[in-house]
């Protein structure tokens, strides 16, 4: 059974930064695609940052320079490292894992389009930015 479990998160100020993970048991991410995605209340869900079994990395624009997604393989957790927050990035943040060996984040978006609950998803963890 697969389950992963988020940690991290939290309110910052404006220019902060924090760092969320998501341990993974019953899988492995690196022969996998993995992902970070966020849902603003009121907003759809959309991608932040992808990691192939590759270890191939893509982002979304409004993040770019800013977050950094990495992978531990001998702790089998994924990371999103995000730096100068802004409130436009208050979100639930989620990670999810796919079965596959290669898909940027913009694969992994349509796909999510067609089947929302595909993969393997964390439970979420918020995010708030606000002075």
């Amino acid at each position: 059974q697969v389950e992963l479990v988020q940690s991290g998160g939290g309110s910052v100020r404006p220019g902060g930064s924090l760092t969320l993970s998501c341990a993974a048991s019953g899988v492995t991410f690196n022969s996998r695609c993995s992902a970070w995605f966020r849902q603003a209340p009121g907003k759809q869900r959309e991608g932040v940052a992808a990691i192939d079994s590759t270890g191939s990395i893509s982002y979304a624009d409004f993040v770019k320079g800013r977050f950094t997604i990495s992978l531990d393989n001998a702790k089998n957790t994924l990371y999103l490292e995000m730096n100068n927050l802004n409130p436009e990035d208050t979100a639930m943040y989620y990670c999810v894992t796919i079965p596959g060996r290669a898909a940027t984040l913009a694969t992994m978006e349509g796909i999510f389009r067609g089947v929302p609950n595909f993969g393997d998803w964390g439970q979420g963890t918020q995010v708030t930015v606000s002075s």
